[in-house]
């Protein structure tokens, strides 16, 4: 399957806490900053970026803490990384539970 046609598919079959975060990062309502969503990049799609600051915001939910979901995020963050990307990674039930904690990290990290 073609990434763009994979990132359209994510973006139907979003998480909650995708859907959620993505309520407050669209039209520009954070920070004035425009977020896009299931965005690719190279060999990867990317839950949310902010192309301006050079931002990845990624969403894990409990696979990621497995040792294949580990070594998979670390070659996927050295790879944005070595783009020029920050990688930012905030849990599903942070984002369900403690909005304003994960919007308050994400501002920190525009700093």
């Amino acid at each position: 399957m073609k990434t763009h046609s994979f990132a359209k598919r994510l973006r139907a079959e979003a998480t909650l806490a995708e859907q959620r975060l993505w309520f407050q990062l669209r039209n520009r309502r954070f920070e004035g900053l425009k977020f896009r969503r299931q965005f690719p990049v190279g060999p990867y799609i990317v839950d949310f970026i902010c192309l301006e600051q050079r931002l990845v915001i990624e969403v894990d939910g409990s696979q990621h803490s497995q040792p294949q979901g580990q070594q998979q995020d670390e070659a996927r963050t050295a790879y944005l990384n070595d783009e020029g990307f920050r990688v930012i990674r905030v849990w599903n039930n942070e984002v369900l539970g403690r909005m304003d904690g994960v919007l308050a990290f994400i501002r920190l990290s525009l700093q």
